[in-house]
């Protein structure tokens, strides 16, 4: 198979250890770009693939912010501005009426900011993936844990991604089609 047409390599593991070593191993030989599967979380999987910390919580403080700000203004401007009514001497800026509102608009905003930046940082929805292909790769949910070296590395070789993965003496070595 030619560079062009590859996804990755996919290297399956029968143990967590044995993924967590493998990713340590890849990542000292100058990989930056690994992808690990496993069926459940594996505490500190995230440092060793080099997971960088994601924009999500900047995005829902952003929609909160944004949706704070929107309400208040928004009853603010009607109140005072654009249809001022004067009830029992009261000032026209009432603000501890709009408190409720805001904090819910405030948490309605960031709710919503949180699950659009997750679904677009996870690229999803996403109908297909290369390594679906991969007939093992089912056991990803249930039992085995898989690195994969995607072609998109700087340092990837197929010849070189299937040797350093074969070092590693993996339960299954494949080349994964684009």
């Amino acid at each position: 198979m030619s560079e062009r047409a590859l996804y990755g390599v996919l290297a399956e593991f029968p143990t967590a250890d044995s993924l967590c070593a493998a990713v340590r191993h890849v990542r000292a030989r100058g990989w930056t770009k690994v992808e690990a599967y496993t069926p459940f979380p594996i505490e500190g999987l995230d440092e060793i693939v080099g997971a960088q910390t994601g924009a999500i919580a900047p995005i829902t403080l952003l929609g909160g912010i944004l949706g704070g700000a929107g309400t208040y203004f928004l009853q603010w401007y009607a109140a005072v501005v654009d249809y001022p009514i004067n009830v029992g001497g009261r000032p026209l800026n009432s603000w501890p009426a709009f408190i409720p509102p805001t904090f819910e608009i405030t948490i309605l905003g960031a709710a919503l900011a949180a699950t659009v930046a997750m679904l677009m940082l996870n690229g999803l929805p996403r109908l297909h993936h290369p390594l679906f292909e991969v007939e093992e790769f089912e056991l990803a949910s249930r039992n085995r844990f898989f690195l994969c070296l995607p072609a998109r590395d700087p340092v990837f070789a197929p010849e070189f991604a299937r040797g350093l993965l074969d070092e590693l003496h993996p339960l299954l070595l494949r080349e994964v089609p684009a």
